[in-house]
């Protein structure tokens, strides 16, 4: 059976942070879904203004229960994650996916949805190099690694990090993968 995975994102995303894993993880023979608050499309920030759009597929009001899922991918950007992390759905979803032992990949500002769901006090985690503070203030052991994995949680600090990230997240899920064969920024 196919694994599936949910990409939790709202506007803002980091495009390269959302399109590139998808890509990866679509590459490697999992299923990949699109949440957000709203029907409809989401749409991406690509470096210095608004990129592309990608369309919705459930919102998270329509998600019951996380069982019909096997990791959680959250694609950074400044917007995207600050976002959701004022509601309180999208961050219920985040803490179901820990409390079920899913596998939880985090890029960019996106470790701030794990703060928000107190889920990286004791942990060791990366991010983007501006929410560290927060990462630290909510009791994470922060460095600066390209991919980090402590537990379920798997954490990068930026699109350059894409192929480790995804390599990370595909390993988690039982598959294997090289770092050359996967998409960068």
């Amino acid at each position: 059976m196919t694994k599936r995975i949910m990409i939790l994102a709202t506007n803002g995303f980091e495009q390269s942070e959302l399109m590139k894993p998808m890509a990866n993880l679509e590459d490697a023979g999992f299923e990949t879904t699109v949440v957000s608050l709203e029907k409809g499309e989401i749409k991406g920030w690509d470096q210095k203004d608004w990129g592309d759009s990608v369309a919705v597929e459930k919102t998270v009001d329509e998600i019951s229960d996380c069982s019909g899922y096997d990791a959680l991918l959250l694609p950074g950007g400044q917007m995207n994650p600050d976002i959701l992390r004022m509601n309180e759905r999208a961050i219920a979803i985040v803490r179901e996916f820990d409390m079920a032992g899913k596998p939880i990949a985090a890029i960019c500002h996106a470790p701030w949805l794990l703060a928000e769901a107190d889920l990286i006090k004791g942990k060791t985690v990366t991010a983007w190099p501006s929410i560290r503070t927060d990462l630290k203030n909510a009791g994470a052991n922060v460095v600066d690694k390209e991919a980090v994995v402590d537990g379920n949680l798997i954490t990068s600090r930026n699109p350059d990090d894409i192929p480790a990230f995804s390599k990370a997240l595909i390993e988690m899920l039982g598959q294997t993968a090289e770092k050359r064969e996967l998409e960068s920024a």
